[in-house]
């Protein structure tokens, strides 16, 4: 399995798929690369480089204090050392569109462009509350089975088919002898739960940071974490974003709707 060193020593997992441009896929907070097998198919032919944070999938526990968009940044940018790359465009959804957002800020010439995937600067309270109610926690269901049931009537704002919360369940959560278990540490809800007590920062300079180069948002029409509102004023001071609002999704659009493949393509358009 491939892994690389950070700069603590920390093994971190990652796979590197394909040839010519390189993208470089962040996921969602609690997730890991699994969240781009929707998208992989659809893909022209380019370079798909996926990153599992520390303390997330295969990669090591590395305790609270570490699972910041700080370190995980640096530790996208020790990836990209590690692969020979001077740049790469980023893909992020939610945490890793934040990652993508600071990178722009700290390091904007290893960013050759980024797609925001339901993030912006401005995260809206229902959705931090939505995440803090399961973060870290055990899911009740037993089996795979019950997980997508649960997943079908939790994941408000969605309309897909069964088998779509059972791919989901089956990505997200391990069987065990005891029932089913996350598939990243539990202190992970501490490092959240500080970062969403602390005072509210500005990230807004980090999105002005991302211009300049290719930009794409999409947004699912239902999420209760990136707002209309912020959307509308990310599209007003980016005027050459592409942006796509992906019907029947909340938050997050898993990436093989026609409308989020669209922007993909469009954005991955601009940097041939």
């Amino acid at each position: 399995m491939p892994y690389f060193s950070a700069n603590d020593g920390a093994r971190i997992y990652y796979s590197d798929e394909g040839n010519g441009i390189p993208l470089l896929c962040l996921s969602g907070l609690t997730r890991n690369g699994n969240d781009f097998n929707y998208l992989a198919p659809h893909l022209p032919p380019l370079r798909l480089i996926r990153m599992d944070y520390r303390g997330r999938g295969k990669s090591d526990w590395t305790g609270a204090q570490s699972y910041t968009i700080l370190q995980e940044g640096a530790d996208a940018l020790t990836l990209l050392d590690h692969l020979g790359l001077e740049s790469a465009a980023i893909l992020g959804t939610s945490r890793g569109g934040l990652i993508g957002m600071y990178l722009c800020a700290v390091a904007p010439e290893r960013v050759r462009g980024l797609i925001l995937n339901d993030v912006g600067p401005v995260i809206d309270l229902l959705g931090l509350e939505r995440i803090a109610d399961y973060i870290g926690q055990r899911p009740e269901a037993r089996t795979h089975a019950a997980a997508a049931v649960a997943l079908e009537h939790v994941m408000v704002g969605f309309d897909a088919p069964p088998s779509r919360w059972m791919q989901e369940a089956k990505t997200h959560f391990i069987q065990t002898d005891q029932g089913l278990d996350i598939n990243y540490d539990p202190a992970l809800r501490t490092a959240f739960l500080e970062v969403m007590n602390a005072p509210e920062v500005d990230l807004w300079p980090m999105f002005e940071a991302c211009k300049g180069r290719p930009l794409a948002l999409m947004r699912g029409a239902n999420s209760n974490l990136l707002t209309q509102a912020t959307a509308d004023e990310m599209a007003e001071r980016a005027p050459d974003m592409i942006y796509e609002e992906v019907p029947d999704r909340g938050h997050v659009p898993f990436l093989d709707e026609p409308e989020a493949l669209r922007a993909i393509h469009r954005f991955l358009g601009l940097l041939i």
